[in-house]
């Protein structure tokens, strides 16, 4: 892998952003009101639940923590899509660039705005509603990492999607969070879960790094091997969305359909 050609797809992306305001003001807006939203229904659930759990750890690190892995998933998935909307994907592959380097530029930057991102939600959680992430202790570490791994998963899964169905198909991009949202149990534990939903939530790393979030804040110990297996989730999940890229554009380079790329569906 040519590190050379993998800054170049990330400068791409910087100099759209530096020459772009309305591209940046996203990923602070939606982070501002969610925060804002979510931390004065914890903060109204304190103030008439009268329960031991604080619900600012309890919702609004959720809410942050869900957050982080959606901007990550939509940092990959934005880069990809800047492409197609420009018409621009072509000519990198008119260029020596491997498609392992490209998905490599476009997980970069992923982590370079979901960094702002998670920057600025902490900032503006710990200031209006006192939540500090040291809460969670060492695990905040691995909770984070396992949330970045699984959204560059979700994220080059979402362009694979658009690659082969023509870039109509952004519209099945943007869901796959909410969609995936009430099986990891952001704000309630699996157990309550019917059956089928909670072997569907086993699958998906997210769920380790929720439920052992909910452990740390009702004062149980880190379970620690849940968040190992939901680290190994993650990498696999990695691999193989990287595979399914992989086959996808080999798919299209041999059936044309890279060439008559269009503003709608490619069939």
């Amino acid at each position: 892998m040519n590190l050379t050609r993998v800054t170049a797809v990330v400068l791409r992306q910087i100099y759209l952003y530096a020459g772009s305001p309305q591209r940046i003001l996203p990923i602070f807006a939606w982070v501002a009101l969610d925060i804002l939203l979510w931390g004065f229904i914890t903060l109204y659930l304190n103030s008439v639940a009268h329960a031991d759990i604080n619900f600012v750890p309890a919702f609004l690190g959720a809410v942050l923590l869900w957050d982080f892995l959606t901007r990550v998933m939509q940092g990959v998935s934005m880069a990809f899509l800047e492409d197609v909307w420009s018409r621009n994907f072509l000519n990198f592959f008119a260029s020596p660039l491997r498609t392992s380097e490209y998905l490599a530029g476009l997980a970069v930057t992923g982590i370079a705005t979901s960094i702002i991102g998670l920057a600025v939600m902490l900032v503006l959680a710990w200031a209006a509603f006192g939540l500090s992430f040291l809460v969670y202790g060492p695990a905040l570490v691995p909770f984070i990492l396992v949330l970045f791994v699984t959204g560059v998963a979700f994220g080059i899964a979402g362009a694979s999607i658009v690659l082969r169905l023509g870039p109509a198909s952004e519209w099945l991009v943007w869901p796959i969070p909410t969609l995936l949202s009430p099986f990891v149990g952001v704000f309630y534990p699996l157990a309550i879960l019917p059956p089928w939903m909670q072997a569907i939530g086993k699958l998906l790393p997210p769920s380790y790094v929720f439920e052992a979030m909910r452990g740390i804040v009702v004062g149980r110990a880190v379970a620690w091997d849940g968040i190992a297996f939901g680290a190994v989730l993650a990498v696999v999940y990695v691999a193989l969305c990287c595979a399914l890229f992989l086959g996808v554009f080999r798919f299209a380079i041999r059936r044309g359909l890279i060439a008559r790329y269009s503003a709608e569906t490619v069939s």
